[in-house]
């Protein structure tokens, strides 16, 4: 077993103490932080210091999500949807859920529509983003009948400052997308969840945004003779699966919702979705989008997809997830051979012969 470092073992003392009510009028460091190079499970719970793929700019996402905070202005309709969505699993369940984390995403829809659902005592929810921290802390006024306690915390999703076994719940609304090793954070959230806890999450898929990425390589190749990524990679509908059983969560259950928003033009989409903090952040991408270029793409959008009344769809693919932590009360396959009646005799039985 790894050694821990002194001051690793330090950091994780002060994480287990980190739950605390906030002042209202607290400045920046009273927040609780911690920094990333503390905290990964990328090889089975070893503490590392980096991811070994870096495919998005995590340092570039805090900063659409601080832009996203002061851009949202009151609910937003999908978000609402997806949340809703996700938080309905709760009412799913016959058990409750007394300590439960909201890791980044759409953490302000999930803090207003959770509604009593899950039997949730203390809730943490965590965004990378200060200001997005300072956003949720400020809205709780509107929210005080609510019975349950509130907490929050400054935090990174591939680096979880969060202890072992100490949580029954962990929901992610849109935010686990964005993380450079999708599984190591899923991993971390395993971790954290105490036996038979649960963890759901909901995450944009692959044919997210399919309109746009169209128009976008059409305008591309015609103003630039070629194509660079403006639009990051998602999961596909077909690896949630794996990621889940790659987790190591136990009865993983996937589902996905599509829906369809309209724009009165690209232009539209494109401020909402930098007010959602869904802008690219690719690590390796140009920075420059010619001003030809984007007016190319609105162009093409409208007349590849613009409808009679002048507006364009958008498609959000969104990938939901279930699993839960191992538990001994879990319902688990039975051994292989253990069947007591064969397929020959269910076909004998139940075959076409005897439907006649």
């Amino acid at each position: 077993m790894k050694k821990e470092s002194g001051i690793t073992m330090a950091v994780r003392r002060v994480v287990g103490e980190c739950s605390r009510r906030l002042n209202p009028q607290c400045d920046r460091r009273q927040f609780t932080s911690f920094s990333r190079h503390f905290f990964s499970t990328e090889s089975g719970g070893d503490v590392v210091d980096t991811p070994r793929v870096k495919i998005f700019d995590r340092e570039l996402k805090r900063k659409h999500r601080d832009r996203a905070a002061w851009l949202m202005s009151g609910s937003d309709q999908l978000l609402d949807s997806v949340a809703d969505n996700l938080l309905d699993r709760l009412q799913d369940c016959k058990r409750n859920f007394p300590t439960a984390l909201s890791l980044g995403g759409a953490g302000e829809a999930v803090r207003r529509l959770l509604r009593g659902r899950g039997g949730i005592e203390k809730l943490i929810m965590m965004d990378m983003s200060y200001d997005m921290v300072k956003r949720l802390r400020k809205l709780e006024e509107n929210l005080s009948e609510e019975n349950y306690e509130t907490l929050y915390l400054v935090g990174d999703e591939e680096f979880l400052p969060i202890r072992e076994n100490s949580l029954e719940l962990v929901i992610s609304c849109l935010g686990l997308h964005w993380t450079n090793d999708l599984p190591g954070a899923m991993i971390q959230c395993r971790l954290s969840l105490k036996p038979d806890g649960l963890f759901l999450a909901a995450i944009l898929g692959g044919d997210t945004l399919k309109e746009l990425r169209i128009a976008c390589t059409v305008a591309q190749m015609e103003r630039e003779g070629g194509i660079s990524p403006r639009l990051s990679p998602l999961a596909q509908v077909r690896d949630a699966g794996n990621l889940l059983t790659r987790a190591g969560f136990a009865l993983p259950g996937v589902d996905v919702d599509q829906y369809t928003v309209r724009y009165k033009s690209a232009m539209e989409l494109v401020e909402h979705l930098r007010a959602m903090g869904e802008t690219n952040a690719l690590f390796h991408r140009n920075p420059i989008l010619k001003r030809d270029t984007a007016v190319a793409t609105a162009a093409v959008y409208q007349s590849m997809f613009g409808a009679e009344d002048g507006t364009v769809p958008a498609t959000f693919q969104v990938i939901y997830m279930t699993g839960w932590k191992e538990h001994p009360s879990q319902q688990k396959a039975k051994r292989r051979g253990s069947a007591t009646i064969s397929f020959k005799d269910i076909h004998n039985q139940f075959g076409p012969s005897n439907n006649q």
